[in-house]
């Protein structure tokens, strides 16, 4: 046959014939051997879907565009963010581990992988096997705030005051099982304090009602704050990082005042359906990665006070495996429940 393709006085239809045949029988070859990438279509090969399981507004806005953005660039084709808040992130989640297009990926949280788990009696999708995990994406540390209204200027008066109107004072949230929820009540639970709890679809709805004085106080991912709080539109009591943050050298960690070995930080990861195929995710891993630590998602992820990870699919794994350990004993103490 390869005689045939390059006889010049073989007619044009068969050698197109035999070139056919030939393409056909080495990708035949190629998938009985198992062999991945140039016999497999391209991917991808058209838009990809990232899906965000809270509404517009929070961290989890910040980090998710952040990515797409650099992701695009990387993979060729564009990545979008799109919205889907409801049921503490479970409504998300569980469309993306059904999703069989190989183009629909999902954001991943602190609140959706190792605290959904452990307050819900039944799961419309299972963390461990719907999901792969790609990559660790972003930390951001938590900040304790309130209205200025409220008459505490740091987080021992806050104490102070909760403990003095037991009940009277109440904190928002991004709902039931959300990194902020999980915030305030492991801050409850070290300073023995009895706040209400108003859980809200999401950071945006939360952070208008808290902004208006509706709300007294929250536990909010820095990337959506920081500017309200330089606007003193909101005062910042405490950071649960280890250290204090550049952006708010004045503001002291919660280990600081009164509370060692506190730390409270929220993360966002990359995960896609189980069905994507291997070397897909070997792509996205090492793109989304990459991706994340370049130097205009570190820049911009920097200067709201996160940090940008970006580690491999086993990393982040045994990352989610570590934190579903952490908080199990913390939401069962505080009998932490869905909506």
């Amino acid at each position: 046959m390869t005689q045939d393709l390059n006889d010049p006085h073989a007619s044009p239809d068969s050698r197109a014939r035999r070139q056919f045949l030939l393409r056909s029988g080495l990708a035949s070859a190629a998938s009985g051997l198992g062999l991945p990438a140039w016999a497999e279509a391209a991917w991808p090969s058209r838009s990809v879907r990232l899906v965000v399981p809270f509404a517009p507004g929070g961290s989890s806005e910040i980090v998710a565009r952040a990515t797409a953005f650099e992701l695009g660039k990387t993979l060729g084709q564009t990545v979008y963010v799109e919205n889907k808040p409801g049921g503490s992130g479970n409504i998300a989640m569980a469309e993306v581990a059904r999703a069989d297009d190989q183009h629909t990926l999902v954001l991943g949280h602190i609140g959706t992988l190792a605290v959904n788990p452990f307050i819900y009696d039944k799961l419309p999708y299972d963390p461990v096997k719907d999901f792969k995990p790609v990559t660790l994406l972003a930390k951001v540390p938590s900040l304790y705030v309130v209205h200025p209204d409220v008459p505490a200027r740091n987080l021992k008066e806050f104490v102070a005051l909760a403990r003095s109107k037991p009940g009277r004072l109440n904190y928002g949230s991004a709902g039931n099982g959300s990194a902020g929820h999980l915030a305030m009540e492991y801050l409850k639970m070290a300073a023995e304090l009895f706040i209400v709890h108003v859980p809200y679809r999401g950071t945006g709805p939360q952070l208008t009602d808290l902004l208006a004085g509706r709300l007294d106080a929250a536990s909010v991912g820095a990337p959506a704050v920081l500017q309200f709080i330089k606007a003193g539109k909101l005062r910042c009591l405490a950071t649960g990082s280890k250290a204090r943050l550049p952006q708010l050298p004045d503001v002291p960690t919660v280990a600081e005042q009164g509370f060692p070995g506190f730390e409270m930080t929220q993360w966002y990861g990359l995960l896609a359906p189980t069905n994507l195929a291997p070397a897909h995710l070997d792509r996205l891993a090492t793109e989304s990665a990459k991706a994340i630590r370049s130097s205009a998602s570190a820049e911009r992820l920097s200067a709201d006070s996160a940090e940008a990870v970006g580690n491999t699919p086993a990393q982040f794994a045994a990352f989610i495996a570590q934190e579903q350990q952490r908080w199990k004993p913390v939401l069962n103490r505080a009998k932490v429940k869905p909506d």
